[in-house]
C-alpha cells in the first residue's frame, strides 16, 4: 500500500471518538463525582487545542519545494552562419509562388507529368 498524506478531519474524530470510549469504560469502572458537561467540553477543547498544536508544529517542519523556474523559449537553429534576417528573407522568397518559380527553373516539366522519384 502506497502512503498517503494523513486526514486531519478523519483523525480529529477518530480520537474523540477514543476519548468518548475510554471515558465511558473509566467511568464503568471508577465512580468519578465531576460535573459531567463542563469537564467534557473542557477535555474535548483541550483536544481540539493538541491537535491544532501538532497540526501546526507539523506544517512548520514542511517545507514546499521551489516550483522549478520555466525554461526559456528555444532559438531555433539557422543552418550555416545566416542572420535572422537574411534566413527570413530566404523562406519569403521560397514561400511566394513556388509553382511559377519551378516552372521557370525547370521549363520541361509540365503540371501533369509525374514526379521522378
Amino acid at each position: 500500500m502506497r502512503p498517503h498524506r494523513t486526514d486531519g478531519v478523519s483523525l480529529s474524530f477518530g480520537v474523540l471518538f477514543l476519548l468518548v470510549v475510554a471515558w465511558w469504560a473509566v467511568s464503568r469502572v471508577v465512580t468519578v463525582h465531576l460535573p459531567a458537561v463542563g469537564w467534557l467540553v473542557a477535555g474535548g477543547l483541550i483536544v481540539f487545542g493538541v491537535i491544532g498544536l501538532l497540526g501546526a508544529l507539523r506544517s512548520a517542519r514542511s517545507t514546499p519545494e521551489p516550483a522549478p523556474a520555466p525554461a526559456a523559449p528555444a532559438e531555433p537553429e539557422l543552418p550555416g552562419d545566416l542572420t535572422p534576417e537574411v534566413h527570413a528573407s530566404i523562406v519569403r522568397e521560397l514561400m511566394e509562388e513556388p509553382v511559377e518559380r519551378i516552372a521557370k527553373d525547370h521549363p520541361g516539366l509540365s503540371p501533369e507529368q509525374p514526379r521522378k522519384s
